[in-house]
């Protein structure tokens, strides 16, 4: 019998659920799994079950690519590139072709060390050792820390720790199930551990809370300071117009500035930085601390903001100038006098040990401006008529920036969550953010580099990818050359010309419009794509949906009919 402790188990348990298909269904096998479990376990399990080894905030990474876990697995198996990419075209994802290679050396029946089955703790502390493996050396001592673990599994352990280590998810189990699951299994209000998560960011507390203290102990859970909090997402409306009709007729406009997002924690002199995705970026932008420190005058505070890189003559400079600062770790004090950036504040979460999250934005914006009194705010107006927002909106693109947002004045903030109650209008032609899953090296002068990419949009359902398009336009030379050293970090197989990478990087995507389309799962394609920038200020799950690719699709259906 195997140990409910036992990381097989968890494994059977993902087997589980890649067969299974009724959500309802799905929450049922996980919740009574989770109810086997001590506390401590709960925790790590809902994780690894989601795809996850570490909490959002949680600054650790395990920085291990594919072609380094490949190199391990073929060192234990005996296994070469070729083994792998006939395994992996078989099953179509990295961790199903590990456990074939496993299966195929002879070691479906036992690990290649008997050491014992390798329990959920023994797992992540291994995934922890990974992590840890820092400066001089630490590819080998990842290498090391990995092949002790791999040694130890068996196929179907191995398929997992292989997930586990790339972030692959195919059963479609992802933290808004596993929230349900946790309320299932331990009789918890699902809104109630809905809440814990979104404030906590942390999903493995909210499972080991409800484990342990039960409805009483989730609602203990609130913001802490130096934990960032997933960012409150907007949609996009067509015009000003739309997006004020939304919002019930009047609503808050804001410049939208062609930033960096960040969000800023301070408590007296300390102030920490981070970026949209929860990286600690502190150490790139010191202007920005002390401008906080400076200015900021709550003793405790969170709050949010947009960095912008600003030329000599006051107006915004490209985007990429922003990115190329969060990415700096050598010449940062230089840079930060060549090449400044300026904050500018649009929310608050949290002031001197008040939470300020379920306040409607009005008054958030008040609590703003009487804390803010040494740093800028985005500029902001009440709007309860088109023109006045249309105005906002003429100033807005006048002084060099991408559009207006628009905001209901009685929204409270909602931490990873993307609705209707923040809408962004931009100029210029419909985008999209979508993520490279694949990439084909180009032809001619351009044939030692991926430069036709593989695009695809979010499933939030499934936790996949579904691709709505290729694109070989819009990014010069040297961009490419960069994206082409991204994508090789990131591979997981190749098949010819193509190469199949993980989907870590979201680029922005300008296009004609979408047309129906066979060859597709989400069955449109993007007509005439153009990458207009790389979003590393984005995280995968940012991107957009494939319900908002098909949704933009009805609605330009819909005109086209009209017309």
């Amino acid at each position: 019998m195997v140990e409910a402790s036992s990381f097989l188990r968890l494994c059977e348990l993902c087997e589980k659920l890649e067969a299974t298909s009724s959500r309802s269904a799905m929450v049922a096998l996980v919740a009574d799994y989770l109810k086997s479990l001590s506390p401590k376990d709960v925790g790590v399990a809902a994780l690894l079950i989601v795809g996850s080894v570490f909490p959002d905030w949680d600054q650790r990474e395990l920085e291990v690519s594919g072609a380094t876990l490949l190199k391990v697995v073929e060192r234990l198996t005996g296994a070469d590139d070729e083994g792998f990419l006939q395994a992996f075209n078989e099953v179509g994802d990295f961790g199903g072709a590990v456990k074939l290679l496993y299966e195929r050396r002879g070691l479906a029946a036992k690990p290649l060390v008997e050491a014992g089955p390798l329990s959920l703790a023994e797992v992540y502390e291994g995934l922890e050792a990974v992590a840890e493996a820092k400066g001089a050396g630490s590819r080998r001592r990842k290498e090391r820390a990995l092949e002790a673990l791999l040694s130890r599994a068996g196929p179907l352990e191995a398929k997992y720790i292989a997930k586990a280590v790339l972030g692959e998810r195919r059963h479609g189990f992802g933290g808004a199930l596993m929230e349900e699951a946790v309320a299932r299994a331990f009789n918890a209000p699902v809104e109630l551990v809905r809440r814990a998560h979104m404030l906590t960011s942390d999903l493995a507390s909210v499972a080991r809370t409800a484990a342990s203290r039960g409805a009483a102990g989730l609602a203990s859970l609130g913001v802490t300071l130096f934990h960032p909090l997933r960012p409150m997402l907007a949609e996009k409306a067509d015009s000003v117009a739309e997006a004020l009709r939304e919002l019930g007729g009047s609503c808050m406009v804001e410049f939208k500035l062609d930033g960096a997002r960040l969000q800023v924690h301070k408590r007296g002199r300390e102030v920490r930085v981070f970026s949209r995705h929860l990286t600690d970026v502190t150490a790139s932008l010191p202007e920005v601390v002390e401008e906080v420190r400076e200015g900021l005058g709550a003793e405790e505070a969170i709050v949010e903001g947009e960095a912008v890189a600003l030329g000599s003559d006051g107006r915004p400079k490209p985007f990429q100038c922003v990115m190329r600062r969060l990415r700096r770790v050598r010449g940062v004090a230089e840079k930060s006098v060549e090449e400044p950036v300026r904050l500018y504040l649009f929310d608050a979460l949290y002031l001197d040990g008040r939470s300020l999250i379920d306040e409607p934005l009005r008054r958030r914006r008040s609590f703003l401006e009487g804390a803010s009194s040494g740093v800028e705010l985005v500029e902001a107006v009440e709007a309860s008529r088109v023109d006045e927002a249309e105005e906002l909106l003429r100033r807005a693109l006048e002084a060099g920036h991408e559009g207006v947002m628009m905001k209901a004045l009685d929204a409270a903030y909602t931490p990873g969550v993307r609705g209707r109650k923040w809408l962004k209008v931009k100029a210029g032609p419909q985008t999209l953010d979508l993520v490279i899953v694949a990439a084909e090296y180009g032809h001619g002068y351009r044939h030692r580099w991926l430069s036709d990419y593989h695009l695809a949009a979010y499933n939030p359902s499934t936790g996949g990818f579904e691709v709505v398009g290729k694109c070989f336009t819009g990014l010069t030379d040297d961009e490419i050359e960069y994206l082409t050293r991204r994508l090789k970090g990131l591979a997981v197989a190749q098949r010819g010309r193509t190469v199949v990478v993980e989907p870590k990087l979201v680029v922005e995507v300008g296009f004609a419009e979408l047309q129906a389309s066979p060859h597709y799962r989400a069955g449109v394609a993007l007509r005439f794509p153009r990458i207009l920038r790389v979003r590393e200020d984005k995280a995968p799950y940012e991107a957009s949906t494939v319900d908002e690719v098909l949704e933009l699709y009805e609605r330009q259906f819909k005109v086209k009919a009209r017309g």
